[in-house]
């Protein structure tokens, strides 16, 4: 390689690994897919969301289904008040803005984390693809997975009272923000991060009686709950495009619907549980950084919920796995994250043949890499040192 190649290869790697430049890349696939999606009238989660709002000031049932897009809401009261600003806006320009949001939301909890900025960037560009699937569904996940880390970072910087807010608000949202509380012993000031969630919970509970009523607000958490009953119960279709998980692949291999999630979650949970045996752990970065990405990770493989745009939850998980690693260079390392970024990242596209691709969603295989990786990810925390973990760059 001569001399002036190196020179434009390191121009080239300078540039793309500038905040600048992930923030423009990311700005650029929220206008592009939300342009295209409003342009082919495929933008039927994005009226969901929009109609949260409507639905909520005129004292409507949030999780009936409508004719405005002939499907139900599963997203708590308190989203009326974080969609408000777009649900006014024409949908073409909602549908944008709303994209450009979550991805805000998610960059700012890539850039919050503890680790490097060069490290920070590499993972939101190992992200990327998966953000832009979700990104072409509308998905509040994108944001959703940014209030994880940022429940995550303002914990270990000891600022309670912000992790409490995003993980309350997540929580009220979507239920899988309540994962941050995995987090607690991370901690110091563990009465006033408790006082913090108290307050947060409180406060995002009572807010939408501002547009509404309390008695509305307070029907509407009890018809959440039967909402995401009974959307649980329709998961397990193998017809279905969710319950892509661990529970999901036995279900859809074995062909029993009945099969149940308990001891999936049982065993699961154990086993999450394990690495807090690890007290002496508890001060490493890299440990930290570790049980972070397990529980992104745990969080979708262990929902019957999941479908493919929730993945950018797990990804950020295996994203920040590979970026911690003590020598990433290691073969089995660099294997088990490119079989996660083909089959999980890559599955859904059209580099796989519709016949496979087929065969990946109908087995929920998707789901399979990142099994693989939470496993191998329960077995460091448990077995390595990482007080050698070095976790910035040299």
């Amino acid at each position: 390689m001569n001399t002036f190649t190196k020179t434009n290869l390191g121009k080239l790697s300078s540039l793309l690994l500038k905040k600048e430049c992930i923030f423009a890349v990311y700005l650029i696939l929220a206008l592009v897919a939300g342009f295209k999606q409003y342009h082919h009238h495929s933008y039927n989660n994005y009226l969901i969301f929009k109609y949260v709002y409507w639905h909520t000031i005129d004292l409507q049932n949030l999780y009936n289904n409508y004719p405005e897009y002939q499907d139900s809401n599963h997203y708590g009261p308190i989203f009326s008040i974080f969609i408000a600003p777009f649900a006014l806006l024409p949908d073409g320009l909602g549908c944008i803005l709303w994209n450009i949001a979550n991805v805000t939301i998610l960059l700012w909890g890539i850039y919050s984390l503890p680790i490097s900025p060069n490290k920070r960037t590499i993972i939101a560009w190992i992200c990327a693809h998966e953000a832009l699937t979700a990104l072409f569904s509308f998905q509040f996940n994108i944001a959703l997975t940014g209030l994880i880390l940022l429940s995550f970072s303002y914990l270990i910087k000891q600022k309670e009272i912000k992790s409490a807010f995003f993980i309350a608000f997540g929580t009220l949202v979507k239920l899988y923000g309540i994962v941050g509380l995995a987090f607690f012993f991370f901690t110091k000031n563990k009465l006033k991060f408790i006082a913090g969630c108290f307050a947060a919970f409180l406060v995002l509970f009572a807010l939408p009686m501002v547009i509404s009523s309390p008695g509305f607000v307070i029907q509407s958490y009890a018809d959440w709950y039967h909402s995401l009953a009974h959307k649980n119960d329709l998961n397990a279709s193998l017809t279905s495009f969710q319950d892509i998980s661990l529970m999901g692949i036995v279900r859809r291999t074995t062909g029993n619907v009945n099969i149940p999630n308990a001891p999936f979650l049982i065993v699961g949970l154990i086993l999450f549980a394990l690495p807090y045996l690890r007290i002496k752990q508890y001060k490493h970065v890299g440990f930290r950084l570790m049980l972070l990405a397990s529980t992104l990770i745990f969080t979708v493989i262990f929902s019957s919920g999941s479908e493919s745009p929730t993945y950018i939850i797990a990804f950020a998980g295996i994203a920040i796995w590979f970026m911690v690693q003590q020598n990433p260079k290691k073969g089995w390392i660099i294997a088990l994250f490119v079989f996660a970024f083909i089959l999980t990242s890559l599955s859904p596209t059209d580099i796989f043949p519709r016949p496979v691709k087929e065969f990946i969603r109908l087995y929920s295989l998707k789901a399979l890499p990142c099994v693989i990786i939470w496993l191998t990810i329960i077995y460091q925390m448990m077995k390595e040192d990482f007080e050698s973990y070095l976790i910035a760059d040299k």
